[in-house]
């Protein structure tokens, strides 16, 4: 055995020193000072990811602190890496970032959500210490994406940072930060899929080298291509690799998220030069203005949320355990899919997504002010080559993804003054330019006539009836009018939600001022029950998107029970609380892990002796017991809600029992509630 384990390290030492790229995470012992703290010793250390407002602007201060802060760290380059590449990597850091290595600028970066690259080989001295300084800037900037919002602009370097470390002639990560492999599929059926890998690469010299694409099932290649390349002199160039995959295994959602890996090398003879591997979920979708979505063949209907990247405590800068959680919770609810708003997010989240099986869209930050002031469009050159330059960022980082099916391009714009129409239009040629095989969509708060929402593929609409004026109902009058208005349209709602504080709590059904501090979480649940219900008896609704799935800090929000957070949430900000409304849509969605639930269980004190007993289940009926007597079985109905009317509550405490059967394994709950 000892000598099997040791064989084994042996192989894994000489294939590691082979593989000639080094990924190095730089992301300890950084030291940090705001650009007016100019005196000596006023830094204090600080470990990324990081971001200053995680205090300022989740204590609900509007005028938190949008300025500029300095980050510096030792970087030791040893004498060994001569002849090396090397490539700082961020993975974000908002808003404008500019690097200096030993007090030299060598680049700046002007957007806050998409990683970026900057190559110091020739900026280093190796065998020495050298210092690195990132100045970051979260100040409004007029020619940067978002201009505007409805939540809060963190500062700071708040994703990963890392070191790579390459031979001269690689596979490039300076294409707009990307891996460097493109997996176009370019025709995927059931019986056969297409595949074009496209490899950036670069040298700093003539190379004769060979590019190896392999595809691997698990551990079993499936597929190899092998292209003699020659490497000129050049930042990058571009090979392409076709690849045929006879009878493959789908990409299928939630029901099977199988996904190939491709590992694409770069040799010289039996010297390995370079090594990226990528995912490849290989599906096929479309979408129709009646049937809606459909994924490989077969109609899907797309039932999800909306994701904002912060949380409580530590704002954006978000570690790994933080977006396990929460890929955890989205899939928990039987989400199939789901909107990354209002930008480009982590790319573990997309990971995880790839994994769990949600179709995501997948946007960049051009964001109006929705119902607030100011404009989230300004026609300029500079702005506008921001905003496709952000575009090129978001499609050519997360292209291999199998779950993003959707690209957005943009949020609740305004079409007075400075009218985006054109530049929308120059937007939705250049993501189909990057990408011809995935659906173009925006989220549009306009009237239905408006030209802005014909200009993409798909448009979804951030609706509010019931929330911000009107009542839930109003939802199915308003998508059958627009469908019937524009038959051809292919429609969404990606936005629909009600704000919640688990500590409001009422026992009678009362319409809320969502400007006000009174929030209670059965308004919230009443007002998903009555939207779901319009949305799901309409196939021709493509998709819909809760907003949101977790609270999120808004700081110029005053209302529900504290500053600063926007509290439409299905869970709470620090993700310790699933609301009711969590759980009536896991009873609607997710038909396999079975449970009961009693709604408005945090309503305890009571004023009423008779009250209606609500529980969500995602089986068949269920039974009550109050106090310990048998209340009697009563059935699901369609939307998976069980109900008793007018129980008899006793002063003092009540003990609430409900339970349910399935292949003879019993699911209960109970709650107490006290009737004043």
């Amino acid at each position: 055995m000892k000598t099997i384990k040791l064989f084994i390290f042996f192989i894994f030492i000489t294939f590691a020193s082979q593989a000639a790229r080094r990924d190095i995470l730089i992301n300890d012992n950084w030291m940090f000072r705001f650009a007016h703290q100019v005196s000596h010793k006023s830094e204090r250390r600080v470990d990324l990811p990081h971001t200053w407002n995680a205090k300022d602007a989740l204590a609900g201060i509007p005028d938190y602190y949008r300025g500029t802060a300095n980050y510096t760290r030792v970087l030791k380059i040893p004498e060994g890496w001569k002849g090396k590449r090397l490539f700082l990597r961020f993975e974000g850091a908002n808003t404008v970032t500019d690097v200096f290595i030993n007090q030299r600028h060598i680049g700046e970066h002007r957007g806050g959500y998409g990683a970026f690259v900057f190559e110091i080989t020739d900026w280093v001295e190796y065998g020495k210490d050298n210092q690195l300084q990132v100045s970051v800037s979260n100040a409004l900037h007029l020619d940067v994406m978002p201009l505007v919002g409805d939540f809060n602009f963190y500062g700071g370097i708040y994703r990963d940072v890392h070191l790579l470390v390459t031979e001269e002639t690689c596979i490039s990560p300076l294409d707009y930060a990307s891996p460097g492999v493109y997996l176009i599929q370019e025709s995927v059926s059931l019986q056969r899929a297409d595949v074009k890998a496209r490899i950036a690469v670069s040298g700093l010299a003539v190379n004769n080298v060979n590019l190896n694409v392999r595809v691997y099932d698990g551990k079993k290649v499936v597929k190899e291509a092998v292209q003699p390349v020659e490497v000129k002199p050049s930042d990058v160039m571009y090979v392409d690799v076709p690849i045929i995959i006879d009878t493959p295994h789908l990409w299928n959602g939630r029901q099977d998220p199988f996904m190939y890996r491709v590992e694409v090398t770069l040799s010289k003879g039996d010297r390995i030069l370079d090594k990226v591997e990528q995912p490849l979920g290989l599906r096929f979708f479309e979408l129709d203005a009646d049937k809606g979505f459909s994924l490989n063949g077969r109609p899907l209907r797309l039932h999800g949320v909306c994701r904002h990247q912060d949380r409580i405590e530590v704002g954006n800068a978000l570690r790994p355990e933080h977006h396990i959680e929460d890929a955890a919770l989205i899939a928990e609810v039987g989400a199939n899919a789901i909107r990354l708003a209002h930008y480009p997010q982590a790319t573990m989240i997309y990971n995880l997504m790839d994994k769990y099986g949600l179709v995501v869209w997948a946007e960049i930050p051009f964001v109006g002010p929705g119902g607030y002031q100011d404009q989230g469009f300004v026609n300029t050159p500079s702005f506008c080559q921001n905003g496709k330059e952000q575009l090129i960022e978001l499609i050519r980082q997360h292209y291999n993804h199998p779950s993003i099916c959707f690209w957005g391009l943009f949020n609740e714009l305004k079409t007075p003054a400075d009218n985006p129409l054109e530049y929308v239009r120059e937007l939705n040629e250049l993501a189909h330019k990057e990408d011809p095989t995935r659906i173009i969509t925006s989220a549009s708060n306009l009237n239905d006539d408006n030209e802005l929402n014909r200009v993409t593929d798909a448009i979804c609409w951030n609706k509010y009836f019931g929330w911000y004026g009107g009542n839930p109902d109003d939802l199915g009058a308003w998508a059958d009018k627009v469908h019937s208005a524009y038959p051809r349209l292919k429609i969404g709602i990606s936005e629909y939600g009600a704000g919640a504080s688990i500590y409001h709590q009422q026992d009678s059904l009362k319409k809320v001022v969502p400007t006000g501090w009174w929030h209670p979480e059965n308004w919230q649940t009443y007002y998903h029950m009555k939207s779901w219900e319009q949305i799901s008896e309409r196939p021709f609704i493509w998709g819909s998107f809760v907003w949101a799935f977790f609270d999120f800090g808004a700081a110029h929000r005053t209302e529900g029970d504290r500053p600063g957070i926007n509290d439409k949430g299905l869970v709470t900000f620090d993700r310790k609380v699933k609301k009711d409304a969590f759980y009536y849509y896991k009873a609607n969605w997710d038909k396999d892990n079975k449970f009961v639930y009693i709604a408005e269980r945090r309503c305890k004190n009571r004023v009423n002796p008779q009250v209606d007993i609500m529980v969500f289940t995602n089986l068949p009926e269920a039974s009550l017991w109050v106090n310990g007597q048998y209340m009697g079985k009563a059935k699901a109905d369609k939307w998976a809600t069980v109900r008793w009317e007018n129980m008899n509550l006793i002063p003092g405490a009540n003990r609430i029992e409900v339970k349910s059967v399935d292949k003879k394994k019993e699911y209960s709950d109970t709650v107490e509630w006290i009737l004043q």
